[in-house]
């Protein structure tokens, strides 16, 4: 059986499976976060999940697989780029390994998020022997893993597929990273919102922008869907260039705007060292799953 546990800001997230060909989880359990509460109190809320596990499903882990709001530096073994502002700078996996008494796997949670889709969803169904799969996270803000034969590649830094805080363009501004014109400040569902409401006056969630832009009366709906599919393709074509996935699964709440599948992957084409791109560019199919399932994955 394969653990996993997705670390979200509000709730902590348990499954078990019994392999990657599974969708169906033998248990799935999941209660508060509770991260205002402290570092240590986060560690207590694991365990106390997994211990719930254990009872409801008569099974105990040899292992445990977590996907983090966050990555773990390799030469310090301490949590950076966190979310949960609690972990940073903290030996995470060491003391979870310390309070569970097992070894623990850690994760980015886009990296699970890509495990997930290349070796149980969208890429398995389309292209199941695709060598390179690139995740993509488009919401609040914008991230990335790589799946190379079946593993995550995370890298030197424990970077590996941070495509979010790549220089993109001035006009994004100043990224809460502290450097300026990243990928995310330009192309992410806050960014979009922003470029939105300062050619309109108005403040609406993305959803209602892209209805807007469907109904076809709206300029400024236009000018933002144009500003997503410009910027995406000097975003993604870069990426394709350097590490040429088979697949890109795009996930997030950016990427259910169908518009990237057609005129997005059409301004990706102009950037691509290529006189033709192949790449499959896809949704996702796990929905919610796919965290905790990559985690179970590691």
């Amino acid at each position: 059986m394969l653990w996993g546990i997705d670390l979200g800001g509000t709730k902590i997230e348990c499954a078990v499976i019994e392999d990657s060909l599974h969708h169906e989880p033998v248990c799935r359990e999941r209660i508060a976060t509770e991260g205002n509460q402290g570092y240590s109190h986060i560690i207590a809320q694991v365990v106390k999940l997994v211990d719930q596990v254990k009872s409801i499903s008569g099974l105990t882990p040899e292992t445990i697989g977590i996907g983090t709001p966050g990555a773990l530096e390799p030469s310090t073994q301490l949590m950076k780029n966190c979310n949960t502002t609690a972990l940073i700078g903290k030996p995470f996996r060491a003391d979870l390994e310390n309070a569970l008494g097992i070894p623990v796997k850690i994760a980015n949670d886009a990296n699970c998020f890509a495990l997930a889709e290349a070796r149980m969803g969208a890429a398995r169904s389309v292209a199941p022997d695709a060598e390179v799969v690139f995740g993509i996270i488009m919401g609040t803000g914008v991230g990335g893993g790589i799946v190379v034969n079946g593993k995550v590649i995370n890298g030197r830094h424990g970077l590996g597929g941070e495509w979010g805080h790549n220089f993109l363009d001035e006009s994004g501004g100043k990224c809460y990273c502290g450097r300026i014109g990243c990928v995310e400040t330009l192309i992410s569902g806050p960014a979009l919102e922003r470029f939105y409401r300062k050619h309109s006056g108005n403040a609406l969630h993305l959803k209602e922008i892209v209805q807007r832009y469907e109904e076809g009366a709206d300029e400024a709906a236009k000018a933002t869907m144009q500003h997503l599919v410009t910027y995406f393709g000097k975003a993604v074509g870069p990426v394709i260039n350097i590490i040429d996935p088979e697949v890109i699964v795009i996930g997030g709440g950016v990427g259910n705007i169908d518009l990237l599948y057609t005129e997005g992957v059409s301004e990706v084409r102009k950037y691509v060292f290529n006189s033709r791109l192949d790449t499959i560019f896809l949704k996702p199919a796990l929905g919610d799953s796919a965290g905790v399932f990559g985690a179970a994955i590691l």
